[in-house]
């Protein structure tokens, strides 16, 4: 028992000495964010898997129909279930407060499938939302991702690949789409992507310098291998940076100067492919914001709505 103890005791004294609070970010949990109704553990894919559910969350106020944000969690990768550990006392709720519906979802980790997998499993989630457009009384000619480090990554994939089922980098081929669930009718396309703190170079991670166990990092777990000249084409199938273009919906991505986990170079990069490719974008710098630390400030939050809702206005012009 007293070891026990010690044991609790040193974890618990770990963590409240890492600041950064890890992959999962600094996770705001609330008991109310704002929502006039909640629907927990649907199950978007039609296979039983827990993996495979998500919940909905519908604003209080706004038109009969919402115009929906899909955001994910971040977790490297490397969880299943953390639906509701996604933002839902920062972002999440600002979307709610602004009149969007929220779909958290989760999503298949790196132990359970490798990539392309978490693909599919967001592609499939966009293609429900439209299909139970009526049911849930989402408005679809309006749908967002937004995510948080892998999360992030996962949003700004979603844009780069929007409305396209297969795509080749090198010598490797990728279904980005892939046939899960029921709705493989549906669109899966996007209108808006927003990025939190999220990687977008996975074969360069280590921008800022080498780290260590490189192969056996998030990424490598991610594509199922560590990274060679032989293996470079399908780090690069996992970078949203293969496949953007101008034709892209418009994205906004957050970064920290302090982040720890995904560094900024990440975020330097992101900017500059993004503006190379004529993609409508906005980056904003977070002075001294680690990975999901001192992020979520009010004027932030605001820049993601008023973001998000200058694209809508044009998407949906009444």
């Amino acid at each position: 028992m007293k070891k026990l103890m010690l044991t609790v005791l040193a974890t618990a004294f770990a963590l409240a000495s890492h600041a950064q609070f890890g992959f999962g970010g600094q996770q705001v949990q609330t008991d109310d964010i704002g929502a006039k109704e909640k629907f927990a553990d649907i199950n978007y894919a039609d296979d039983g898997q827990a993996y495979h559910t998500l919940d909905i969350y519908l604003p209080k106020t706004g038109a009969k129909k919402f115009p929906v944000m899909i955001h994910i969690y971040g977790s490297a990768w490397f969880s299943n279930s953390s639906k509701g550990a996604a933002d839902l006392g920062t972002i999440c709720k600002a979307y709610l407060e602004a009149g969007y519906a929220v779909v958290c979802p989760n999503h298949r980790s790196s132990m359970d499938a490798k990539w392309p997998a978490q693909s599919h499993d967001i592609k499939a989630v966009i293609r429900f939302v439209r299909a139970n457009a009526e049911k849930y009384g989402f408005d679809t000619r309006f749908i967002g991702t937004s995510g948080f480090s892998s999360g992030g990554h996962l949003s700004s994939f979603m844009a780069a690949t929007s409305g396209m089922k297969t795509g080749k980098v090198g010598k490797e081929e990728i279904d980005v789409e892939g046939n899960l669930g029921k709705y493989t009718n549906e669109s899966s396309a996007v209108n808006v992507a927003v990025s939190w703190s999220g990687p977008i170079c996975l074969e360069a991670m280590n921008c800022a310098g080498t780290y260590p166990d490189k192969d056996k990092s998030p990424e490598a777990n991610l594509v199922g291998k560590p990274f060679t000249k032989d293996s470079e084409d399908l780090y690069l199938s996992v970078s949203a940076t293969s496949f953007i273009d101008a034709n892209d919906p418009p994205i906004i991505g957050f970064h920290g100067t302090a982040d720890n986990v995904v560094p900024y170079c990440q975020a330097e990069a992101w900017e500059k492919i993004y503006k190379a490719a004529g993609v409508k974008y906005e980056f904003v710098t977070v002075p001294e914001g680690g990975h999901g630390f001192n992020m979520y400030s009010a004027e932030n939050l605001k820049k993601m709505i008023d973001f998000v809702n200058g694209v809508k206005s044009k998407v949906c012009p009444q």
